[in-house]
């Protein structure tokens, strides 16, 4: 693993978290709630500075944040239950006493479950917020300044041979071979139509015939003229996302002109127009994780425990992403640039992001999307109290969720956990 990738990962991680629950601290400030610590980080601290009546800090452990605002609960109502049977305080009343004790004297005013409806959300909103923007931020970087992988108008690859499976002495060399094409030539025009895409390319070999083509290409500075005669073979039928057509089950044929070359992969500078919806695809396969997340975690624990080859493409945790950046810079791969392995940094920059905007989106407390859901509910009950012409119901109390937070709380420490062990002992491999 390449120590520079592992720092710049630790540099973005420290960054994402940072920004995000400066997302709560500013407006949280900006309405008057009372915050006592902002800190990066869990563990002993390392260092802190109070400054304007929030102590600032870093602690040991960079796996987290926090801020801590005051007042988070709302005092329980006439007749709510305070104890259970056994006589001692329930989760939700506990939460609602340590709530109030940040609360001193006077400082009423300042307790967060004060705040209007619009203005809870504005600061429980701000952190996924702000990692939606940094995901935003570093895209136009990749996208507009140095450009996502594409399928470009130059050879990549040529096949040994014409032929449906593996190649023996009995099969034709390819057309492109014959016609003397190379690896790295820049098709510039096929047949007299000019190709600046690889898909320009596809649709003037599909549009041809077997008869000689003239096709001319930039091979290191120079421009060649070359002639390819394509055979006609039978070929799968893929849409537009390159996959196979079936019918009926089987796969689609036709019959098209056959040359023999593939493209070469590389980085294609973007619109800016492309980034939301970017950010939009990334948005939705982040989804499909959450959603699949019990299932992937199961498998990925059973392979564990019993011996299983790790998915390449399963779920990771810190370390996972970790060993990723390091991967990533390390590799030592003929035609892997250092800016081929700058954009897939950022990419994973941007994962990150989007993956603390997805997760703390989740309607359950204690994230972010918990407390969103709890002002909305708020806002619904006393909107829906006001057409029926009765009292202020007054704040929502979130605390009586106290068990499904140490709950939910609970599930991603062991979630947390078996991220860790897997992808120590059984790490993703790249390359």
């Amino acid at each position: 693993m390449s120590i520079a990738g592992l720092f710049v990962l630790v540099i973005g991680v420290i960054l994402a978290i940072a920004l995000h629950e400066i997302g709560h601290l500013v407006p949280a400030k900006l309405f008057g709630v009372k915050v006592p610590k902002y800190f990066i980080g869990f563990g002993p601290t390392l260092f802190s500075r109070t400054f304007r009546g929030t102590e600032y800090g870093v602690k040991a452990i960079p796996l987290g944040g926090f801020v801590q605002l005051s007042g988070m609960y709302a005092p329980a109502k006439d007749g709510v239950v305070l104890t259970n049977r056994k006589g001692q305080l329930t989760l939700a009343e506990e939460a609602r006493r340590v709530s109030a004790e940040q609360i001193e004297p006077g400082e009423e005013e300042h307790a967060f479950y004060r705040l209007s409806v619009p203005k809870k959300l504005a600061v429980m909103f701000g952190g996924p917020f702000v990692n939606l923007l940094i995901a935003l931020a570093l895209s136009v970087v990749l996208l507009v300044g140095i450009g996502a992988p594409a399928l470009l108008n130059q050879v990549g690859a040529i096949p040994a041979c014409v032929s449906a499976s593996e190649c023996s002495d009995a099969d034709p060399v390819t057309p492109a071979e014959t016609a003397g094409l190379r690896p790295g030539d820049t098709i510039l025009s096929w047949g007299g139509t000019p190709t600046q895409s690889w898909t320009d390319v596809q649709q003037a070999i599909s549009s041809g015939t077997a008869s000689p083509t003239e096709v001319t290409v930039d091979r290191d500075g120079d421009t060649i003229s070359l002639t390819v005669t394509p055979v006609m073979l039978e070929r799968p039928v893929v849409d537009e996302d390159g996959q196979v057509v079936l019918e009926n089950g089987e796969e689609l044929t036709q019959v098209l002109p056959y040359v023999g070359i593939a493209p070469a992969i590389g980085l294609e500078r973007q619109s800016i127009t492309a980034v939301p919806g970017y950010i939009g695809d990334m948005l939705w396969r982040t989804a499909g994780v959450i959603v699949r997340l019990p299932q992937q975690l199961w498998s990925l624990t059973t392979d564990f425990v019993t011996g299983q080859e790790r998915d390449q493409s399963s779920i990771v945790g810190i370390i996972g992403v970790a060993q990723v950046a390091g991967q990533i810079t390390g590799a030592d791969i003929d035609g892997y640039s250092a800016t081929e392995k700058t954009a897939d940094l950022i990419n994973l920059l941007i994962a990150l992001n989007v993956s603390l905007f997805a997760f703390n989106m989740l309607p359950l407390l204690p994230l972010d999307g918990g407390h969103i859901t709890g002002a909305l509910y708020e806002g619904a009950r006393r909107r829906w109290a006001a057409m029926r012409g009765r009292p202020d119901p007054g704040p929502a109390d979130t605390a009586r969720l106290m068990p499904l937070s140490y709950a939910v709380a609970g599930a991603f420490i062991l979630m947390t956990v078996i991220l860790i062990v897997v992808d120590i002992f059984n790490p993703i491999t790249l390359y």
